[in-house]
């Protein structure tokens, strides 16, 4: 198990590889923890933190439903997966809620589908992201509106932001393009 801090560079190692071996020692599914803080990574701010919402197209959605479909085609050949759709469709049938159009019941399956797998989803990455938190590679807020309600989150959705060795994820922001000096020519007395 890892305990402490491991030095800054080992043996050449890289940022990377020193986040890859902690979360082998700090996270119960680690590649998934990696594709989850890349993820984060891709729409963080240049202060690491992303969220609430995710720019899609013209639309804003919550972060943690952006992350949920960009992990989901990572499922689709599980044998779990296809079982689901069946299932689905089967469900769908006895409920008579299927209209006889193969484009038509295919699209309403998928819809379907994608809701309950965005559910299950979301319990796993929130497992991920606790033991994230714990490892001290993420740090979690809850920003938006405050209302009575019975459930906790009360409208406030996930702000994630990279800490710690995760921070590697995060590009450095774009240097500013400062225009080319005119390079001196033969014959100019002072060259800067």
């Amino acid at each position: 198990m890892f305990h402490g801090s491991v030095p800054s560079r080992i043996a050449g190692g890289s940022d990377i590889s020193l986040l890859l071996d902690q979360l082998s020692h700090c996270c119960s599914r680690p590649r998934y923890a990696f594709m989850l803080l890349t993820l984060i990574a891709d729409v963080a701010r240049p202060d690491g933190s992303a969220g609430p919402s995710v720019r899609v197209g013209d639309a804003l959605i919550p972060l943690r439903d952006w992350l949920c479909d960009a992990l989901t085609p990572m499922g689709h050949r599980d044998p779990r997966r296809m079982a689901l759709v069946e299932r689905v469709r089967e469900e769908l049938r006895k409920a008579g809620k299927l209209s006889g159009d193969v484009a038509a019941d295919d699209a309403q399956v998928q819809d379907d589908v994608r809701a309950r797998v965005r559910a299950s989803g979301k319990t796993n990455l929130s497992r991920a992201a606790s033991e994230l938190v714990k490892a001290g590679l993420l740090k979690r807020h809850y920003q938006g509106f405050r209302v009575d309600h019975l459930n906790r989150g009360a409208q406030r959705q996930a702000v994630y932001t990279l800490t710690g060795r995760a921070r590697a994820l995060v590009g450095a922001p774009p240097a500013a393009q400062r225009p080319a000096a005119p390079r001196p020519r033969q014959g100019d007395l002072f060259a800067s």
